[in-house]
């Protein structure tokens, strides 16, 4: 099997903690592991298979290094074949664990490139990876389900560039404060709280930066909870214990830093909840799976308002695997530890292959 991690987005160094994870847990007794490492240019190399080397040290975050290149044939019958100049074709694994984040990765393009290649990955296909990424859709979505989201404009460059008094314009009725964020990111990275219509236009060319569609989000009053989801041996969803995020630190909301570099949060796992919510909370995340038409896993992220109401954040279709990641630590609560989630995760996509099945 092969674990694919690093990538193109500005998640590049998350997905190389959640590799690392993922590395140190397989059972080398039953798998025959190659690391595979996108470099930040798009470079496919091999990577070395160390753990240790992709662990954050002190605030120094890791990153793909370059190295002899790997490439999928057009044959997915070929084998791992070296080339000139310690290149080699991957071709005939049996599983690809794509553990990437963000944009060219967790998206729907590598799963593209994976289902073209005719090789099974853990995860979500193409329509879901790409639906789930981009905010904006995902929204349309989940609500033409019946779920509740959270009130939203999106802004796209072309817009912003042309008339940016006009996007305030028609952002001004969600209220203050809002959130800025770009639609297709994650790890809070290009993310501002704006709590005056004066720091609107930095915030929006900020997130412009990572992303030219934008999407500008109403806060809602409520507490952040997670909730983790696998799909069963029946290809139904499962649901995990809930778990919440607590802000400890001097942030003024989840940022980057609070979730990777300083000691910001507080996990609650299981979530303090009323048991009638709890079940809400996880049929809801049961449903978003199945409206974004997932497989594998995802996280699903709430807001709990002060009477139990459940509005749905987002649904990440790659989680983070990283030693603090909600979603592993909310299975390891609910029964199933790190190595044995892993494992499930190899079976169901070795299970379901590649393909309309």
């Amino acid at each position: 099997m092969a674990v694919v991690f690093g990538g193109r987005s500005t998640e590049h160094a998350i997905s190389c903690v959640s590799a690392g994870s993922v590395l140190a847990a397989l059972d080398r007794e039953k798998y025959d592991v190659v690391a595979v490492g996108i470099t930040p240019e798009g470079r496919w190399v091999l990577a070395p298979d160390d753990p240790a080397q992709l662990a954050i040290s002190g605030r120094e975050l890791p990153a793909v290094k370059d190295g002899a290149a790997v490439a999928l044939p057009g044959d997915p019958t070929v084998g791992l074949i070296p080339l000139e100049d310690g290149a080699a074709l991957l071709g005939s694994v049996d599983v690809v664990f794509p553990v990437l984040h963000g944009p060219y990765g967790e998206d729907g393009t590598v799963q593209g490139l994976l289902e073209m290649a005719d090789v099974p990955y853990v995860g979500s296909g193409v329509l879901a990876s790409a639906a789930a990424m981009d905010k904006a859709v995902a929204r349309v979505l989940l609500a033409a389900a019946g779920l509740a989201v959270t009130d939203a404009v999106v802004v796209r460059r072309a817009q912003w560039d042309a008339d940016p008094a006009a996007v305030a314009r028609e952002v001004q009725p969600l209220g203050l404060p809002v959130f800025v964020k770009p639609a297709r990111g994650g790890s809070s990275i290009g993310i501002s709280k704006v709590s005056s219509w004066d720091d609107l236009a930095p915030a929006v060319e900020e997130a412009l930066r990572c992303d030219a569609k934008v999407l500008v989000e109403a806060a809602v009053v409520g507490r952040e909870v997670e909730c983790g989801i696998l799909e069963g041996v029946d290809g139904r969803p499962a649901a995990s214990v809930p778990a919440e995020i607590r802000l400890v630190g001097d942030y003024e909301f989840y940022d980057f830093e609070a979730k990777y570099l300083d000691a910001a949060t507080a996990l609650d796992v299981p979530a303090d909840l009323p048991e009638d919510v709890t079940a809400r909370l996880q049929e809801l995340a049961r449903r978003a799976f199945v409206a974004l038409d997932c497989a594998g896993l995802a996280r699903v992220d709430f807001f709990v308002g002060p009477e139990g109401e459940l509005t749905i954040n987002e649904v990440n279709t790659m989680p983070g695997f990283t030693p603090t990641s909600m979603f592993p630590r909310m299975w390891a609560a609910t029964g199933l530890d790190y190595p044995a989630l892993v494992d499930r995760l190899i079976s169901t996509a070795l299970r379901r292959g590649t393909g309309l099945r």
